[in-house]
């Protein structure tokens, strides 16, 4: 015969199932407090990395974007970043870039360090990276952390005071020139014209031939006075105040002057053939004349570097309906590709000690990009370089108004 239930058995079971939701209700209010805390330490965190002013990217083995930090939509208009190829996202290319800091950390397990320059909403801006391999958990696959700082405005400075000394020393030095140089050259025109007047009345007493030669040097003297005033004069252009409006000018007469300059060093190069192939009814540019000089003399100066004793450097200028070009062409070494992205970063420089400080082509970019132009190269290894500038073309008769802008 079954055990009947007494009331004390069905008291105990009451009791342990009043024990057992209590234990139910005791837990869930301890997860929900830790799930409160869990949020909280998240949020936390989170705005600690969107606190974070550098551009902040987590990447995986193969390069994949799995999360970035609020700063990356203020630099880069790519709406949905995670899940696409870090190189598709900055680069806009199929394959992983040259040099990525990210691989090497990967590779190399430590932290690696890189400076690298990125087109973004159509400008070139200087990034310094560091990267940095996250610890593997169990049945994770490895990842990258990868910061980006945003150093164009400090490198743009540092160039700029860099600069502007370089300058201010060209500015004394051209002073000096004009004075010291201008003065002997001043005496030498004019005995030169008393000697030109004097002749038509020694002409009868002298041989005629020993008459003509002497007019053939005197006029061959003042021509020589002429040209070296007039390099002296296109000298002095390049040490003007670092402002000044812009005013209408002819490409092809900013480079025949810079040409003026450059012209003892060109003919250092016995094996140089200089061809000038030059659009005769060229359009006007606006444009400030001494720091247009400026960017033609950096990018002769580069060319002449690059083609060592002997090569062939074209000086080219074309137009459309809207824009003005200037192009130089070298075949010199070329540049090699891992370079490229690095020319127009201030200070980076592929020449020997002594020979550059890696702040021309920088200069120019600034120069360029405040005329409202472009400036681009295309080289390759032993295949020389071309380095090409576009200028908006002159609207109307004149420039409508003077802009006065600050270069570097």
């Amino acid at each position: 015969m079954a055990p009947q239930t007494t009331l004390e058995d069905i008291i105990g079971i009451e009791h342990s199932k009043l024990g057992f939701f209590q234990e139910v209700q005791r837990k869930v209010a301890e997860l929900r407090h830790s799930n409160e805390e869990l949020e909280h330490k998240q949020r936390e965190i989170q705005a600690i990395l969107d606190g974070i002013s550098d551009i902040m990217l987590v990447l995986s083995a193969d390069m994949r974007i799995l999360s970035v930090n609020q700063v990356f939509f203020d630099h880069f208009e790519e709406p949905n970043p995670v899940g696409k190829y870090c190189f598709e996202v900055f680069r806009g290319q199929a394959k992983a870039c040259r040099g990525c800091p990210a691989r090497e950390s990967m590779r190399s397990g430590e932290v690696c360090k890189e400076t690298a320059i990125f087109k973004v909403n159509g400008r070139n801006r200087q990034y310094d990276m560091l990267a940095s391999p996250l610890q593997d958990t169990p049945g994770q696959e490895g990842r990258v952390l990868l910061f980006k700082r945003d150093v164009t405005l400090e490198k743009e400075y540092q160039a700029q005071f860099y600069q502007a000394e370089k300058m201010a020393t060209i500015g004394m030095l051209a002073a000096g020139v004009a004075h010291e140089v201008n003065n002997p050259l001043a005496g030498i025109q004019g005995f030169a014209q008393g000697i030109l007047r004097r002749l038509p009345r020694v002409q009868e007493a002298v041989d005629e031939e020993l008459a003509n030669d002497f007019q053939e040097y005197t006029e061959t003297i003042l021509q020589e006075c002429n040209r070296c005033q007039e390099i002296v004069r296109t000298l002095l252009t390049f040490s003007r105040p670092r402002e000044s409006a812009f005013c209408s000018l002819s490409m092809n007469n900013l480079i025949r002057d810079t040409l003026k300059v450059l012209q003892h060093r060109i003919k250092r190069h016995q094996g140089l053939l200089l061809q000038e192939d030059l659009e005769p009814e060229l359009p006007l540019v606006c444009g400030d004349e001494p720091h247009l000089k400026q960017v033609i003399l950096n990018l002769l100066t580069n060319a002449l570097d690059a083609i060592g004793e002997e090569g062939v450097i074209t000086i080219r200028t074309s137009s459309t309906e809207s824009q003005v070009a200037l192009c130089v062409e070298d075949t010199g070494e070329g540049i090699p590709e891992e370079h490229l992205d690095k020319l127009f970063e201030p200070f980076f420089t592929t020449k020997p000690v002594g020979r550059g400080t890696g702040i021309g082509l920088s200069t120019c970019y600034t120069i360029v990009h405040n005329h409202g132009g472009e400036i681009s190269v295309k080289s390759a290894p032993e295949k020389g370089s071309r380095f090409c500038v576009v200028l908006p073309k002159r609207q109307g008769n004149a420039c409508e108004q003077p802009i006065t802008c600050t270069y570097r």
